[in-house]
């Protein structure tokens, strides 16, 4: 049996698409999916993504990590996602998509420069909504020291529907990310695991962030990081709501909106290939 199948990247952050409208759940396992993601013996991806029915909003979006969790939402997922739909031929309402994810309603829009700005919703501060231990649940975390590998960092925590970490830094490129990523992961005041974004403030209009993202690890962008950057930037009076995020892939522009307080996303989404895989 073969299951057809396209990749997308959205800078340099790659997934496996698959067609899942057919069938109520994915339609292969988390195991599979740690199969195909990987990049000597597989398609190689950052995770695979499912197009599902639903009932009440038209479009539902599942997802694997490559390491078989699964989290509630990626950013950068959701616009290769909607790019996807556009290329299937799925009509828009009005230029946009409405897709249900495990973070809750997601609206993409395709712009008519190519690229996808999607309304990410707002974001969550309080510890409990995080969730972390290191402040009382009714509290934000922000510039909070935390000892991780021997070191007391301070961070900044926010969730756009999955956990984030942010820790501003005097230079990115200084950080072993694989060595300190991990410890941030899998930290115990992290009872979900967390994604953890080291950030150097270039200006108030610009940042520039390294991503290790939980159950995928080092990754080239993350949409979702990019938001909760900006977010825990203006929180530490460190830029502007309107900012771009620099990333290893390339650039997203953020847009925290401070009359609804909803969080834009613009960023592209491109297709590499398609194929057929054999299960």
């Amino acid at each position: 049996m073969s299951i057809a199948f396209s990749k997308y990247h959205g800078l340099g952050n790659d997934f496996i698409l698959i067609d899942n409208r057919h069938a109520p759940e994915p339609i292969i396992s988390a195991e599979l999916a740690v199969k195909w993601c990987d990049r000597n013996f597989g398609i190689g991806a950052d995770g695979v993504i499912f197009l599902l029915n639903d009932s009440e909003h038209g479009h539902q979006m599942r997802i694997y990590n490559s390491d078989g969790s699964e989290p509630e939402m990626c950013g950068n997922g959701i616009r290769c996602l909607a790019k996807f739909m556009q290329d299937l031929g799925i009509p828009t309402v009005e230029g946009k998509y409405t897709i249900q994810t495990g973070a809750g309603l997601i609206v993409p829009q395709m712009d008519v420069d190519g690229q996808v700005t999607v309304d990410m919703g707002k974001p969550f501060l309080m510890a409990a909504e995080i969730p972390t231990t290191l402040r009382d649940s009714n509290h934000k975390v922000i510039d909070v020291p935390l000892e991780v590998g021997g070191k007391t960092w301070n961070v900044t925590t926010v969730s756009m529907g999955n956990p984030h970490c942010m820790i501003f830094v005097d230079n990115v490129e200084s950080i072993n990310l694989a060595e300190v990523g991990v410890l941030f992961e899998h930290h115990p005041a992290f009872p979900k695991r967390t994604n953890t974004e080291f950030v150097e403030i270039v200006d108030r209009s610009y940042v520039k962030m390294r991503v290790w993202e939980r159950g995928a690890g080092a990754t080239l962008a993350c949409g979702t990081g990019a938001c909760a950057t900006v977010v825990a930037a203006v929180l530490n009076d460190l830029c502007d709501r309107t900012c771009t995020v620099n990333l290893p892939g390339g650039d997203l522009k953020i847009d925290w909106l401070e009359e609804s307080d909803r969080i834009l996303m613009t960023g592209p989404a491109e297709l590499v290939f398609t194929g057929n895989a054999l299960i």
